[in-house]
């Protein structure tokens, strides 16, 4: 049996905020490939501060442990064509597959106990381009730097219990992703969630001209909110289970939206959303049409690095995603070598 460390439970106010962060914000992007001196931060000190006390699930991945695959389409509308040369972006429908999670170390958390979901989605084009990103509910990131994530890490899990509060003040930025994960709506489904990638990316159009860029994936099942002590009541695998018959009645879908910065936007800090009026394209909509166990589905094997990126497309100053490159390959590299703790179903026997 793998092994499952425990995750505590949320609650509002300051304690929800601080507990969002030790079981979501393990959660919402992660990681590092920024370096510090004279000490370096390397992938495997940033995916060994991710693991709970009770160390790592073995076999599974170090982040965002709990999830489950689906397969669908993605129905590009043909206006993203004027901002990439991606074939993403060109009118057709194109094949995908992605996962949606909780963003939790421990694989067996209850759903009531985790605020952040997330998206990994990978869309496939004919002329062999892949494109890979990962995207969370919340509106921004909690952290400007993969210094501070790796910070903020080790104060939410310091048994001193100013260290927590030492870190928000020290870091302001913070308080913007505190007041969602303490306030924001809670939901009964993953269909009824926004998946928001929070680094910006650099689109180049096929005059060349380049655009920093954000997107998001809006859903079209309206969103019901309800309580986190609601959400518990339903059992602690609710989610998996909602999102399969969902699923399995009618397809879900998002439509999918590119916003243009202005000169001047943040481009290399994913805590400052940018203005509401900014430029907003919709591009496509995604159709999730099959959820598939993760034990075997297409998603379990999928690294979804956000550097594996179409022609069209390439990272920013941000230094996220080149981080999460990094700690992502240290997590993949652990979680394949352990993949005994998480065995597939054993084939039937031939007759």
């Amino acid at each position: 049996m793998p092994h499952s460390p425990s995750s505590p439970r949320l609650t509002f106010g300051a304690a929800a905020i601080i507990a969002a962060v030790v079981a979501g914000s393990a959660a919402a992007f992660a990681y590092t490939a920024g370096w510090l001196s004279p000490q370096r931060l390397t992938p495997p000190k940033l995916v060994d501060a991710l693991a709970p006390p009770g160390g790592p699930a073995l076999g599974y991945r170090r982040n965002h442990a709990k999830g489950i695959c689906f397969t669908g389409t993605f129905e590009s509308n043909g206006k993203g064509a004027e901002l990439s040369q991606a074939q993403a972006f060109k009118a057709g429908q194109y094949p995908v597959l992605g996962r949606f999670n909780l963003g939790t170390p421990n694989p067996q958390a209850p759903d009531g106990t985790v605020r952040v979901r997330g998206m990994g989605l990978q869309i496939a084009t004919p002329n062999g381009e892949v494109w890979r990103t990962a995207m969370i509910n919340a509106p921004v990131f909690p952290v400007a730097t993969p210094e501070a994530f790796y910070q903020l890490l080790h104060a939410a899990g310091s048994k001193d219990p100013e260290a927590m509060k030492s870190f928000v003040a020290a870091h302001p930025e913070f308080a913007s992703f505190g007041a969602w994960a303490g306030d924001g709506a809670w939901t009964a489904s993953y269909a009824e969630e926004p998946y928001n990638g929070l680094n910006a990316f650099i689109f180049i159009d096929p005059s060349g001209t380049e655009r920093a860029a954000r997107w998001s994936l809006v859903p079209a099942a309206p969103a019901v909110t309800i309580t986190q002590a609601e959400l518990e009541k339903r059992g602690p695998d609710y989610l998996e289970k909602e999102i399969t018959e969902r699923v399995r009645q009618a397809p879900q879908r998002w439509t999918m939206n590119v916003v243009i910065a202005n000169p001047g936007d943040a481009t290399a800090d994913p805590t400052k959303a940018w203005p509401a009026d900014r430029r907003k394209i919709e591009v496509g909509t995604l159709v999730v049409q099959k959820i598939e166990a993760e034990a075997d589905g297409s998603c379990r094997d999928v690294n979804f690095d956000p550097t594996v990126l179409p022609p069209g497309i390439r990272v920013s100053d941000d230094p996220f995603p080149a981080a999460r490159s990094a700690a992502y390959a240290r997590s993949y590299d652990l979680r394949t070598a352990e993949s005994r703790y998480y065995p597939r179903t054993p084939a039937s026997p031939k007759p």
